[in-house]
């Protein structure tokens, strides 16, 4: 399939600075594109590559000044990155069959299911009593959807999806392969014998409109009431979201985070991998935290940046962490010191015994 730079410049409202002929037939990075490739540049640090890339077409920020002629044809827009994105979603649209419709069998779906015009189920996927599928929702092969779920108009659910009972999953919600919505939250109760009894779990998960999940990421359902995913949210692979809490509208949280159980999350939080939270906290709007750091307090000043284990204030934990790597060296100084002022003290007693003589 091939595309010409008029045709790309139209679709993404870029200002065209070359032969708008030129046609590519598919997207690679930068440094690794041929004569038929769009590309991109939205960092200034990549700008070498805009002399020496073999690309076709490259789309660039309308601000980037470059200081010698290139060979591509250049589409200049507001932001390189985020046309370029757009490109590639309807790119993968035309390549990977979304446009599927229909029901494949073998497939189970409840009598009393509610199923709109216009859906996609994939074949061994397993539709429950009282749910309800909305238009253009598509559910990929061995899903499984339970009693009385609530799936939105135009949701995907990749292979493998398992939604429990009662959940509730947004317009245009993405959720990858593995991943498991509703399952039981970890309740257990003490019992005087070192045992513990599992406490039931009856809430569900509430899944806001245009969130993305990634693979084998579980988000467990409350105890009672709601755990609740808002509106915008970006959740990565393997991230585990305990019963009752709250990730705040458009917040992203990289792979391998956990967050316990009845703790909230504000809006706009940027949060790293293995980053792990306590429970019953409150994480303000705003927050970032790095990567492996430990939060086992609440966040309570927006915009906070965050790092370490257990996490403090950014700046002050990256002082902390050069003092650290340089403790040995500062106890030899301490040392000779110590033995410097020794050797002082000796002096003057020695001095002040002539003195009384």
């Amino acid at each position: 399939m091939q595309f010409t730079a008029q045709q790309i410049a139209t679709l993404i409202q870029g200002k065209l600075d070359g032969d708008p002929n030129a046609q590519v037939s598919e997207v690679a990075k930068i440094e690794e594109a041929n004569e038929r490739s769009l590309s991109f540049i939205s960092n200034p640090k990549y700008e070498e590559y805009a002399y020496t890339s073999k690309a076709a077409i490259i789309i660039v920020n309308e601000s980037l000044d470059l200081s010698q002629p290139v060979n591509a044809t250049l589409i200049r827009v507001k932001d390189a990155y985020s046309s370029f994105a757009f490109l590639l979603e309807k790119y993968n649209e035309m390549i990977s069959g979304s446009s599927k419709t229909g029901i494949e069998q073998p497939s189970y779906i409840s009598a009393n299911a509610k199923i709109a015009e216009n859906i996609y189920i994939g074949a061994f996927s397993y539709i429950s009593e009282n749910a309800v599928i909305s238009t253009g929702v598509k559910i990929y092969p061995g899903c499984y959807i339970g009693n009385n779920v609530i799936i939105n108009e135009n949701a995907i659910l990749f292979s493998g999806v398992k939604i429990y009972d009662e959940c509730i999953i947004g317009k245009n919600v993405v959720i990858h392969s593995g991943t498991v919505v509703g399952g039981d939250g970890f309740g257990f109760a003490p019992q005087p014998d070192g045992t513990y009894k599992k406490i039931p779990q009856i809430g569900n998960v509430i899944i806001e409109d245009d969130v993305e999940i990634g693979a084998n990421t579980t988000i467990d359902r409350a105890t009672m009431g709601s755990t609740i995913i808002r509106k915008g949210v970006k959740l990565d692979n393997l991230i585990q979201v305990a019963h009752n809490a709250e990730v705040g509208e458009h917040t992203v949280i990289a792979a391998q985070t956990g967050i316990s159980g009845s703790t909230k999350v504000g809006k706009y939080c940027v949060i790293g991998g293995q980053v792990g939270m306590v429970g019953h906290i409150h994480i303000a709007d705003g927050t970032k935290i790095n990567a492996q750091s430990g939060i086992s307090k609440s966040v309570t000043n927006p915009n906070t940046t965050l790092n370490g284990s257990p996490a403090f204030e950014y700046k002050n934990s990256l002082k902390s962490q050069a003092v650290f790597r340089n403790l040995p060296e500062l106890q030899q100084r301490i040392q000779k010191l110590e033995e410097t002022v020794f050797e002082l003290t000796s002096l003057l007693s020695t001095q002040n015994l002539e003195y009384k003589k």
